[in-house]
């Protein structure tokens, strides 16, 4: 089984400086919510409850605040080994999910409609959205939530979603990931066991029901070491492990806040070129491939 210790391993394997960091770009995760973690809580500009209607942050279940970790948590309870993507970004939870981290699709579009009407007023760039469902092509849901991600994007914002974890057969990404606008990610990791033999590779594949190849990029997303939200608790360490396309999820977008913050006035479609442009290829059928941070921050931008 690979174990991803941490996002140092990823930077340090990917030659990045560490010169990017993401600082002034706003990042809204749409998830279980956050705690006042140390490596995170001197960043989290904003809090809004789509589930319980309080004022105050909370999580509930730990996924996102584990998500928002891997995107930007700055590391000092581990002096920086365990440091997130973009750990200077400007952290908005927005809370669709709940205790048992499962949703229904009217909260979510609940979230996703607060952000619509708010992220200008935020200066949000980026969308993380580590969830998704499971619907019927034909499920008048899904259609809404795949529309609401695409209203995002057609604002401006860089949409990115999880394909979920129903993978690998054929048709499996989650909605709103089969959006051919958003940016999709699946984890890059197939799981292998002791004895060398394939196991199991959950990460969602298309194609969509519109035919579309997806997810369009992958990332490291099993056995990853985050933010524990129960930190503090009955004597619970600071970091966690999880598996999962939600865990993929925020490497990308940490990867896209630090070349928003090199590249201030790049739009969400230049993003996704350069996205595309800077990927290693993989002999799996992944999309693009695997998202190469040091060829995305590569002095040169798409003319």
């Amino acid at each position: 089984m690979k174990h991803v210790k941490d996002m140092t391993d990823y930077w340090c394997e990917d030659t990045v400086t560490g010169k990017y960091t993401g600082k002034n770009v706003g990042i809204a995760v749409l998830d279980t919510g956050i705690v006042p973690h140390p490596d995170l809580k001197d960043r989290i500009k904003g809090f809004k409850d789509c589930v319980g209607g309080r004022g105050r942050m909370y999580d509930d279940n730990g996924h996102g605040t584990h998500v928002t970790g891997i995107l930007g948590g700055d590391g000092r309870m581990s002096r920086g080994v365990h440091a997130g993507m973009a750990p200077d970004a400007d952290l908005y939870s927005i809370k669709v999910l709940d205790a048992r981290g499962q949703g229904t699709v009217d909260g979510i579009l609940r979230g996703m409609q607060w952000l619509l009407e708010n992220w200008y007023a935020y200066g949000i760039r980026i969308v993380n959205m580590s969830v998704g469902a499971n619907l019927e092509l034909e499920d008048e849901k899904g259609k809404e939530l795949e529309q609401a991600a695409e209203a995002l994007w057609d604002a401006g914002l860089v949409v990115v979603a999880s394909a979920g974890n129903y993978g690998p057969g054929e048709g499996t990404v989650s909605v709103p990931g089969t959006s051919r606008k958003i940016i999709t990610v699946g984890s890059s990791d197939i799981i292998v066991s002791a004895g060398g033999k394939h196991t199991s590779f959950y990460s969602g594949c298309g194609p969509t029901h519109e035919c579309v190849v997806k997810p369009d990029v992958v990332a490291p997303g099993n056995q990853i070491i985050s933010c524990n939200s129960r930190f503090g608790i009955r004597r619970q360490r600071p970091y966690t492990v999880k598996s999962g396309s939600s865990m993929a999820t925020p490497v990308v977008s940490g990867a896209i806040a630090l070349l928003l913050s090199k590249y201030g006035d790049m739009s969400n479609v230049e993003v996704k070129l350069k996205l595309r442009e800077s990927c290693e290829r993989m002999e799996e059928k992944q999309g693009w491939g695997r998202v190469r941070i040091s060829k995305l921050l590569d002095s040169r931008r798409l003319e």
